[in-house]
């Protein structure tokens, strides 16, 4: 049996349709479009040479490359090269390919969340928009925050290197993006529109690239002694107020030997610098990032912050429960 190529009649449409698999419709619809030449029979129908048959391959196969017809017109008539239009389509195909394992791991998550409860409407939305958005859309997001939080305070001053640190995203989600990382820019980005969570970030930055800077410094405890001997006093269960407690303080290099109003100050500081969501912050950029997990670090300090509080003397609790979070 020879192949369409070799076959010196002329094929109609239909018997082309046959040869290649390709439906008449479309035949009909690319030599409308003037992608396939025909001519016309005797009687009027539409004939094909070897020539059409060629060409009729090589929009097939372009188009189920997902070339548009503005794209193969192009090839067709030699305006554009095939490697050329081959090299935009894979750009294009890597986008869409990225958004549509984004939206995988959305429905993975969704999956996964459904079963405690149902999420609402708004959540799945968020969820499917955010995945979606490009790194320079998400970055955007990060930097405006960082730089309303930031904004006047002086870039030399101490700490003030954590603006940088709070701005470091991934250039990209991953290829494939676990539903634990899609949750995390989720609630990332939900956590940096937050207005009281912007206050809280402006009022830690403003306090702590002040004038009365130094002045919060010389009252910081050693953060590792606090988190290693508040951590343990916290772990065991040793009340806040009791003379257990006051014992830790004393092994606690900066806490150790202050009187009832110097730790009432300490207090303060540790809870101006210390927020349960900022921690969180840091914790969410690490998971994006493929960071080492870190245990929390503020449980220890709120226990710290009250233990210096219930000293003898010392001005009663407040309303805050922070400790200084570090990037």
């Amino acid at each position: 049996m020879t192949t369409p190529h070799e076959d010196p009649v002329l094929l109609s449409i239909g018997r082309l349709s046959e040869w290649t698999g390709v439906p008449v419709r479309t035949i009909r619809f690319w030599s409308d479009e003037g992608l396939v030449p025909s001519d016309r029979s005797g009687s009027g129908h539409r004939v094909y040479d070897a020539a059409a048959v060629a060409r009729l391959d090589l929009v097939r196969t372009l188009r189920e490359l997902g070339l548009g017809l503005d794209d193969v017109r192009a090839v067709l008539s030699r305006r554009r090269g095939v490697g050329e239009i081959a090299q935009a389509h894979v750009r294009a195909l890597e986008i869409r390919i990225r958004e549509l394992r984004a939206q995988r791991a959305v429905c993975v998550l969704l999956a996964r969340t459904a079963a405690g409860s149902e999420p609402d409407e708004r959540s799945v939305t968020l969820m499917n928009d955010l995945a979606r958005l490009s790194a320079a859309e998400r970055q955007n997001m990060i930097d405006e925050f960082v730089t309303e939080a930031f904004a006047g305070t002086d870039p030399a001053a101490p700490g003030a290197g954590i603006a940088d640190g709070m701005r470091i995203l991934p250039t990209e989600l991953p290829e494939d993006p676990t539903p634990d990382q899609v949750s995390a820019w989720v609630e990332l980005a939900e956590l940096v529109r937050d207005p009281g969570f912007r206050a809280r970030v402006r009022e830690m930055a403003v306090a702590g690239a002040g004038t009365d800077g130094p002045e919060h410094a010389d009252r910081q405890a050693d953060p590792a002694a606090v988190a290693e001997h508040a951590g343990a006093a916290l772990a065991a269960g040793v009340d806040p107020a009791s003379a257990e407690a006051a014992a830790v303080l004393e092994r606690i290099p900066g806490a150790a030997g202050l009187d009832a109003a110097a730790r009432s100050r300490a207090a303060d500081t540790v809870e101006l610098f210390a927020d349960r969501r900022v921690e969180r912050y840091w914790a969410l950029l690490g998971t994006l990032n493929g960071w080492p997990a870190r245990e929390p670090a503020i449980p220890a300090f709120e226990w710290f912050a009250a233990a210096l509080r219930a000293a003898p003397g010392a001005a009663p609790v407040g309303d805050g429960g922070q400790s200084s979070v570090q990037p």
